[in-house]
């Protein structure tokens, strides 16, 4: 390719992303990485690259980051094995201490020296800063375990009863980037362990954000879990639940599926799953080609660019945009 090519191309690139920066100057996306990606620091870096260019283009960002592959590896190095139920962990006493010190500690620094490396402005936080996340400790309920249903007490594990975004909103308007660990606490002051899909999604509702953005160690959602070749593009909440009722989505993106269906169905307009590689969240958000998964409240709701973007505009099944 010659220099005038490639200059051609860039320029051609630049003029398809602009429509979609003018949607988006001004308006919040909450971006949520998992905690398989966050042990990469070659992904850490090029996301906050990412995150780098989404903001100079006027987007506000809130991160949140999962933990739970660097938590499982301090558990069994402590003598703890983890215990896992739907995708939830079990946290007594001994788990919680270790999610702590791995959420708030290592997990979030990582992600916060990634940031620095690029010149962005991050400060970490958690749900517990300023009563961010005011949660309440998770009765015990009956799950499905091998088949058999059980009363399960999940111990120290919280769930979502209001959040302030006061501080958050602080952060974005002085000009950082909030990165947010998953714990949260109740009124009495006791540490909660809260799966950080549904710390994302509680704050994508009370920031009243644009996008709800999850980046994972996968494509995106897949038909057959085990064949990224099976990427699923573009599905509503009925899509979702076909997939989860027929296996497709399982064991560990069983949350991930609650927080989407949450977010949707409290104002979110636009979620999203995607893969860590290189330049997955700049592709998904200013192209009409995308790199993961749109999940939409109805296929209805989908923008005539989204439909135009499967080629078909009747047809809404496999549409791909990353436009509102």
């Amino acid at each position: 390719m010659t220099f005038a090519d490639d200059r051609s191309a860039t320029m051609d690139s630049l003029k398809r992303a602009l429509p979609y920066v003018r949607l988006f100057k001004g308006k919040t996306f909450v971006v949520k990485i998992g905690g398989a990606p966050c042990s990469e620091p070659s992904l850490l870096r090029d996301l906050a690259e990412q995150l780098s260019v989404v903001r100079e283009l006027g987007v506000h960002v809130v991160l949140v980051h999962g933990g739970g592959p660097q938590t499982s590896l301090l558990s069994r190095k402590l003598g703890i094995e983890p215990r896992m139920i739907e995708g939830r962990r079990v946290t007594d006493a001994a788990a919680l201490e270790v999610a702590v010190m791995t959420m708030n500690g290592a997990v979030n620094t990582n992600v916060l020296a990634a940031c620095r490396a690029v010149g962005l402005q991050a400060v970490g936080v958690s749900g517990v800063d300023a009563g961010m996340v005011k949660a309440r400790r998770r009765a015990p309920r009956s799950v499905i375990v091998d088949g058999t249903p059980t009363m399960v007490d999940f111990g120290h594990v919280g769930d979502v009863d209001a959040v302030d975004p006061t501080l958050l909103e602080k952060l974005m308007a002085a000009g950082y980037l909030p990165v947010v660990s998953p714990l949260a606490a109740d009124d009495a002051g006791n540490v909660l362990n809260i799966n950080a899909d549904t710390v994302a999604a509680s704050l994508a509702r009370a920031l009243r954000a644009e996008k709800l953005v999850f980046v994972s160690d996968v494509p995106g959602i897949l038909e057959d879990k085990g064949d990224p070749s099976s990427l699923i593009s573009c599905t509503d909440l009925r899509g979702l639940e076909e997939l989860v009722d027929n296996g497709s989505v399982a064991s560990g993106m069983l949350p991930k599926a609650s927080a989407i269906r949450m977010a949707l169905e409290q104002g979110v307009a636009r979620v999203h799953v995607i893969g860590s590689q290189r330049a997955s969240l700049l592709t998904e958000i200013f192209t009409n080609e995308g790199s993961g998964t749109l999940i939409v409240r109805d296929r209805r709701d989908l923008s005539p660019a989204e439909k135009a973007a499967s080629g078909e505009l009747g047809a809404t099944e496999n549409a791909k945009a990353a436009g509102g």
